[in-house]
């Protein structure tokens, strides 16, 4: 679609994507620079914290994303942000199916990032942190249970990948001109943003698994699907063994290494069926009609 564009320089909407991002680097400081205590035994606090976690992935994540995709592209906001279909339909499956085999290595490396020493202020942060979000997953039906889904993984799920890969992902790619160097930025950046390092490795092998899937499907919606399988296995689980929020799972090495290469696997598939390139994504101006991917 030649003339989508509102901002071409990659730098000019590298410096947008700080600016609309500029809420989330303030609530990240106020968390880190503030010490705030909750009396989770106060009614009604829980649905409330529900509350602000439902509006915070919209304030901070899906806000961003839209004005930025405003501020740079003409038209077609969403569609710009990664919302069509991927190249092929079986790309749904093998991304559900990738991130389920993820696990073992995800585990396996939160093993490893729980040998990593850190300040104490964080640990107690996060420590603090793994309290609040055992209370908010507690079910006591099955109603809670889908709430949560809903709350903490479906809505994250989306407005997160608005953000880290259809936003800030795109403009990480086009300022180095890299799709992998683009891919692991945002990988770390986004685990850094979530400012929990005790999962510090894990999540961001999840962000760069995502952040592949997205790349060669051409569409957000295997990484928002994996994703949301990602956090509801999770919330579902810990909803029935909250010890698991706070304690990792052991996992032998000869299962995170079959798990490493299942995973391995299936993205050289992925990129096998790709015909994504640097070139159709953003270098519009030499495309034709015989050969253009976004038009």
């Amino acid at each position: 679609m030649i003339g989508h564009l509102r901002i071409k320089s990659p730098w000019k909407q590298l410096a947008v994507m700080i600016a609309v991002s500029a809420p989330l680097l303030f609530a990240i400081s106020l968390d880190t620079g503030t010490e705030t205590k909750i009396d989770l035994s106060k009614p009604g606090i829980v649905q409330s914290l529900k509350w602000a976690q439902a509006l915070s992935s919209l304030a901070f994540f899906f806000m961003p994303a839209f004005l930025f995709a405003a501020f740079t592209f003409r038209a077609k906001y969403f569609y710009f942000l990664g919302f069509r279909k991927p190249e092929k339909l079986n790309m749904y499956i093998l991304a559900i199916a990738c991130i389920l085999l993820a696990f073992p290595f995800v585990f396996w490396l939160g093993q490893l990032n729980q040998l990593i020493p850190l300040p104490e202020s964080l640990t107690k942060m996060e420590k603090d942190t793994g309290k609040q979000l055992e209370t908010l997953l507690k079910a006591s039906s099955p109603v809670d249970v889908i709430v949560n889904v809903i709350i903490i993984a479906l809505l994250p799920a989306i407005c997160e990948e608005m953000f880290f890969r259809g936003a800030l992902q795109r403009v990480l790619i086009y300022v180095t001109r890299s799709p992998w160097a683009g891919i692991i930025l945002t990988a770390i950046l986004f685990s850094t943003l979530h400012f929990q390092f005790l999962g510090f490795l894990p999540r961001m092998f999840l962000g760069f698994v995502l952040g592949a899937l997205y790349w060669y499907s051409g569409s957000i919606w295997t990484s928002i699907l994996a994703h949301f399988v990602n956090n509801a296995v999770q919330v579902i689980a810990v909803a029935y063994a909250p010890k698991y929020i706070n304690e990792n799972p052991q996992m032998p090495v000869l299962t995170a290494i079959i798990s490493g290469v299942a995973v391995w696997a299936i993205l050289w598939y992925y990129r096998r069926q790709s015909t994504v390139t640097y070139s159709k994504v953003y270098r519009t101006d030499d495309l034709t009609p015989t050969n253009q991917f976004i038009a």
